[in-house]
């Protein structure tokens, strides 16, 4: 077994796809609508999907704003310098929630920033 993907609802598929493709570095790999059932899906990523889990971006056609709950934490990259990532990150317009730096229990570089429908997202040094 493997994880094929992680899905989120999003309120406008095309803002969440540059998001996740200008501003993240992430690849559009695919996209289909679903017009029976008023949906249409996008599949992003950094490496194909037969090689990595992907993200699905799922919009419910007329559906603007979806409530975040409390089940939900954040996604997870690494990346190669967290510090680095955030200044890019920054610099492409994303929204920044913690600043690079260690955390808070431990010695691991973390950041978090946020897309465009608040989903939260942690930047993670790689473990040494």
């Amino acid at each position: 077994m493997r994880i094929l993907h992680t899905m989120l609802r999003v309120g406008d598929l095309e803002r969440s796809i540059a998001f996740y493709t200008e501003v993240l570095g992430m690849r559009l790999m695919r996209r289909k609508e679903y017009p029976s059932g008023e949906f249409t899906l996008a599949f992003l990523g950094y490496q194909d999907e037969s090689e990595a889990a992907a993200l699905e971006l799922t919009y419910n056609w007329g559906v603007t704003q979806y409530e975040m709950g409390n089940a939900y934490g954040h996604l997870a990259l690494e990346v190669d310098d967290v510090y680095a990532a955030v200044e890019a990150i920054r610099a492409r317009g994303g929204k920044i929630l913690r600043e690079a730096g260690p955390m808070n229990a431990g010695s691991t570089i973390i950041a978090f920033v946020e897309d465009p429908d608040g989903y939260q997202i942690e930047l993670l040094a790689p473990k040494v």
